[in-house]
């Protein structure tokens, strides 16, 4: 990723894993936009970043669950020309057994996580085609490769972040845009606890920082990784994963006919 001394958008920038993404992007250079519903932390955390880097900081309150401030978010993205990066940070959990999650919840889950960032990807993308240049990071979660019976909302839509994702990369491979997906595994923010639960279901030693998260996955972004697990320790791990994949995907496309199993319980 190079510094044009142009702006990087950050959504949820205003705790967490949004806030350190905010501060190494202006490490890096970057002019931002940082996009909450929380306009005193935003302060907060532009206040921060000012003292340290001499960095123009712009704050924009918006609640991305709601369709007109969406639309604003996206027509900002749509209308400018100096955005150079999009950090697709903003998320919820609604975790629990979705018999006692509300729906209203996961519809709330889906729109943040889906909806908004698909939308503000879309937006951004004409742009980037145009000046054929352009970065944006989806943060996934490593459960999106991990069906769990506790947060199937969430598990959900991680998978479409990361699903999404790559067929983007797939689309714009002969391009100069870059599409990331980084999939975490627990760290240390609001996260737990703004998702209800009373305690994480973690145990301590498997949480990273938001810094060493941060940290991590621009480091991936650097030397090319564009599907990030920062706590994977064997990266054959993923490749296999996705050789097996690539084996089932193109086991479903040999026939059209009823697999021969089926045709011997049917006789």
């Amino acid at each position: 990723m190079r510094n044009h001394h142009r702006f990087a958008v950050v959504t949820g920038a205003s705790s967490g894993i949004g806030v350190a993404y905010a501060e190494r992007m202006a490490e890096r250079g970057y002019d931002l936009i940082l996009i909450a519903r929380r306009r005193d932390r935003l302060e907060d955390v532009a206040k921060r970043i000012t003292t340290k880097a001499t960095r123009a900081v712009e704050i924009v309150t918006a609640d991305l669950a709601d369709a007109k401030d969406l639309s604003r978010i996206e027509a900002l993205i749509t209308e400018r020309e100096d955005i150079d990066v999009l950090i697709n940070n903003a998320g919820l959990g609604a975790l629990g057994p979705t018999s006692q999650v509300t729906a209203d919840a996961l519809e709330n889950l889906i729109k943040i996580n889906i909806l908004a960032l698909t939308r503000l990807t879309h937006a951004a993308l004409p742009g980037f085609l145009r000046r054929n240049s352009g970065t944006i990071i989806n943060i996934a979660s490593m459960i999106a490769v991990m069906p769990t019976p506790s947060g199937a909302g969430y598990s959900g839509s991680k998978a479409y972040v990361l699903n999404f994702t790559r067929s983007l990369q797939m689309e714009l491979a002969k391009t100069s845009i870059i599409i990331q997906a980084v999939l975490p595994g627990p760290v240390r923010t609001e996260f737990f606890e703004a998702s209800g639960l009373a305690a994480a279901p973690f145990p301590n030693e498997l949480f990273m920082s938001a810094e060493q998260l941060v940290d991590t996955a621009l480091q991936a972004l650097d030397q090319g990784e564009l599907v990030c697990f920062p706590s994977l320790e064997n990266a054959s791990l993923w490749t296999g994963f996705e050789d097996a994949r690539i084996a089932l995907s193109r086991a479903l496309m040999q026939s059209g006919r009823p697999a021969t199993r089926y045709l011997e319980k049917a006789q």
